[in-house]
């Protein structure tokens, strides 16, 4: 391997504790902050303490404490993600800590700022991180407007009943410094009739300033998230190596909201997708097994710029072989993909007992079943099928991101496979399945009327199985089953006491995740299993890459202010 790409992998895997350090101490520096704006006894110890660093404890009001400890807070996350933008505010205000120290004669108390600040310019290529630009222009529209608002907000309301909260009159201009002055916690100059309402205007103030500092320091300070930027050229290049090279996760790395990193040869590609820093690729890289290195490389190299954790869900032993070999990163086997192959699938024998009287039964009750490719279709019935999902969906989240194509019924993806069951001419559920090489295809889509009979699953299961070889596919990739080996092992007889506690949490998680429903569910058709598995850099950022997944995944979802919305893109 040659000396750089080493040199890059131990930067990704393995990255400089100096980043972290100063985070970690910014995030001290936040909590005195706000414990000596909340305990008066801290205030004032602290205040007679030559405090440097960033969000440096002076004199002010207690609302400016709250505000620099909480501003340290993303300060804090930036640094520890390398960010250059976050190094450049730190290195400012410490500056400016040295200088207003200087002009006291404080000299002993400037001397650790002094120290701090040779610390970042010495260690200055380890915040190397970029930054989204579109970020800068959002923080700064951001804190124009919010700060506007809070002004026009913090000014109605005093003056509007100035005559009732004030002791004695004050010109507009004497309002306007005050609020001013207010949002960041000092305001003066105004007298109130009491105490309590000074208190609550205070208050007011001080939150509205607070918000617009830290919606501006958010975007600021932000990981950078990639927009989705698969062209048309990279989804054709992409179709093209997928039909040399087939991998029954490789049709979904075709969703529009991934990105795509090509090897230098461009026989071969990554798509990934950025969430919350952690960029994660699905499945295997798509293309030439030989070049697989090359385009781990560019993925890595990527990652690195922008301080991302780079990290692989669902990926196969063999891809997982290359990654681990070729990295040094970790592997660890989340599951197993349930694949049935058609030719010898039946629906006779002992085993299959309970499929075939689900299906008889529901065959009885009036059901029958379609087998179409989406070309075939006209677009007014791929409309009707998209309708009738979003009204079976309704308001529940659409899940998935690396078994998923994000999209249903498209002209988009002619050669896909929808399986449509239908009662008295109603149509009740359906599948959609996605290309996987030339004679095989992958579940992407299962949806059912929730006032249809039980049973209807595996009835449009069984008639896609064996409809499956008259339209040339031999295998057929189901659901992907977290865990199973788990959950399997768990079941026999001799288990030993870890295993079975461990399928004691999964069957207690599966309350709220299909975890065990779904590895019964593929079991009933018989597959062979294939392990999954997920790569990642080192086992401390597997609660990072974990959540980012279950957010990619839509397991997880943060609620969001429609305006932090619109600002945050």
């Amino acid at each position: 391997m040659p000396a750089p790409v080493k040199a890059l992998i131990a930067r990704v895997a393995r990255p400089s504790r100096i980043p972290v350090v100063a985070g970690r101490l910014t995030y001290v520096l936040a909590a005195v902050n706000v414990l000596a704006a909340l305990f008066r006894s801290w205030r004032q110890q602290i205040l007679h303490l030559p405090v440097v660093g960033p969000g440096m404890i002076a004199s002010t009001a207690v609302a400016a404490m709250v505000v620099t400890g909480i501003l340290l807070v993303p300060l804090g996350h930036a640094l520890t993600r390398r960010k250059r933008r976050a190094w450049a505010v730190a290195l400012a205000v410490l500056a400016l800590t040295v200088v207003l120290h200087v002009v006291r004669l404080q000299l002993v108390a400037a001397l650790p700022g002094v120290v701090l600040i040779v610390v970042l310019v010495r260690y200055r290529r380890e915040f190397h991180a970029e930054g989204d630009p579109r970020t800068r222009w959002r923080a700064l529209w951001a804190f124009l407007g919010l700060g506007l608002v809070s002004v026009v907000i913090g000014y109605l309301s005093l003056a509007v009943r100035a005559d009732r909260m004030l002791a004695e009159p004050a010109s507009p201009v004497s309002m306007l410094g005050y609020v001013l002055g207010g949002l960041v916690g000092m305001g003066e100059g105004l007298h109130f009739r009491h105490e309590r309402t000074q208190d609550a205007m205070d208050l007011t103030l001080g939150s509205l300033g607070l918000m617009t500092l830290m919606v501006t320091a958010y975007l600021a300070l932000r990981s950078p998230e990639q927009r989705p930027e698969l062209t048309d050229e990279d989804d054709e290049r992409l179709r093209a190596l997928l039909g040399r090279h087939p991998d029954s996760l490789g049709y979904f790395n075709l969703r529009r909201d991934k990105s795509v990193v090509w090897s230098d040869s461009g026989k071969s590609a990554i798509a990934y997708r950025v969430v919350n820093g952690v960029m994660l690729a699905s499945g295997d890289p798509i293309g030439d097994p030989e070049a697989w290195p090359g385009a781990i490389e560019r993925f890595l190299e990527l990652a690195e710029r922008h301080a991302w954790t780079p990290a692989v869900l669902g990926c196969s032993e063999r891809a997982g072989i290359v990654w681990t070999r070729d990295t040094d990163f970790e592997a660890l086997e989340l599951g197993d993909e349930a694949v049935v192959d058609t030719g010898s699938f039946s629906l006779e024998g002992r085993a299959m007992r309970n499929v075939r009287q689900m299906v008889r039964r529901i065959e009885r009750a009036g059901y029958s079943t379609h087998v179409s490719r989406i070309g075939d279709l006209t677009p007014e019935q791929c409309e009707t099928i998209r309708a009738d999902a979003q009204a079976w969906r309704g308001t529940e989240t659409e899940r998935g991101f690396s078994m998923a194509l994000g999209r249903l019924a498209d002209h988009a993806d002619p050669e896909a496979v929808l399986v449509t069951a239908v009662q008295e001419g109603r149509v009740r559920g359906f599948l959609q399945f996605v290309p996987w090489g030339k004679d095989g295809m992958s579940l992407d889509v299962m949806l059912r009327d929730k006032t249809a009979e039980g049973g209807l699953n595996e009835l449009m299961i069984v008639a896609a199985l064996t409809s499956a070889p008259s339209i040339g596919i031999r295998q057929v990739s189901l659901n992907f089953a977290t865990f199973r080996a788990v959950l399997e092992r768990g079941e026999r007889l001799g288990a030993g006491p870890v295993t079975k506690v461990s399928r004691k949490v999964l069957v207690f998680l599966s309350r709220w995740f299909q975890i065990e429903s779904l590895y019964r569910f593929n079991a009933k058709f018989g597959p062979r299993w294939q392990p999954r598995f997920l790569v990642f850099p080192a086992s401390s950022s597997l609660p990072r890459i974990g959540i980012a997944a279950l957010e990619a995944e839509a397991f997880l979802t943060w609620p969001r202010l429609t305006l932090l919305k619109g600002l945050t893109g």
